[in-house]
């Protein structure tokens, strides 16, 4: 397996030619740091160079895939506008990274997928939900715009009513409803889910390499055309709902007070 460059809160492990990404801070639910965000937009290109992977299996550690953004995080990126702009630029090499990755991605959605974890979901190529998980994207909640995963990727994967009920309410999906519209493939037992993703990725992985990767790339064209004509509005859009009083009073509320 080539070397990746990556921070502890991501590993990845190879089983034979599948490399199997575990999104790494169990102790906070797999929530979104800096250093979290930053290792998913430096992983892509990584697992695109890395000649001997087939397909990628990403998941998360403990009891969750990963529960949204870590509020301390989101309290920073409302203060430092040097890390939001840096942070908007890794968001979108996250986008792109994913969407135009030629190893297929299988997610393992082991538990919660909220806010950027939902937004991973949705940008991989086939997903294994346990049954007691459910998808949501807070940000309209909290006072943000979502620029990633979600909003500009569900209208594909479900009617376009759908998306806007679940975007703009925020408003939980539970397993079993996210298979019902097309937003995850197959709901499993909690402890089959990564083992299921496992067999499919194997199956993945068998077939003529050559025939996987450019079929992947012919559909996703049509997400990268989605991608491109809505990210940079998004993440413009994102940038300027940091500075929300909805989203200040939010942070005070949740937030613990020294």
């Amino acid at each position: 397996m080539s070397d990746y460059d990556l921070p502890d809160e991501i590993q990845v492990t190879a089983d034979g030619p599948l490399r199997i990404i575990t999104l790494n801070r169990p102790d906070d639910l797999n929530a979104t740091n800096h250093a979290l965000h930053q290792g998913l937009a430096e992983l892509w290109p990584q697992v695109d160079a890395d000649a001997d992977a087939r397909v990628a299996v990403l998941t998360g550690a403990g009891r969750a895939f990963s529960a949204g953004g870590d509020f301390h995080y989101i309290d920073d990126l409302t203060q430092d506008l040097d890390l939001r702009k840096l942070t908007l630029v890794h968001g979108r090499q996250i986008v792109t990274g994913m969407v135009g990755c030629r190893v297929p991605i299988v997610a393992a959605v082991n538990g919660p997928a909220v806010g950027l974890g939902c937004s991973l979901v949705a940008l991989s190529d086939i997903a294994f939900m346990a049954e007691s998980a459910h998808l949501a994207d807070p940000h309209v909640l909290m006072g943000l715009v979502a620029a990633d995963g979600g909003p500009i990727t569900w209208p594909l994967m479900t009617s376009l009513m759908l998306a806007k009920e679940y975007a703009l309410t925020g408003d939980r999906i539970p397993a079993q409803r996210a298979a019902e519209i097309g937003l995850v493939n197959h709901v499993v037992p909690d402890d089959e889910v990564l083992d299921a993703a496992l067999a499919c990725a194997r199956r993945i992985a068998n077939l003529p390499q050559g025939a996987v990767e450019d079929t992947k790339r012919v559909m996703n064209l049509h997400l990268e055309r989605a991608v491109l004509a809505t990210l940079d509005y998004a993440l413009s859009a994102e940038h300027r709902s940091f500075d929300s009083p909805e989203l200040r009073a939010n942070l005070d509320r949740l937030l613990p007070r020294d």
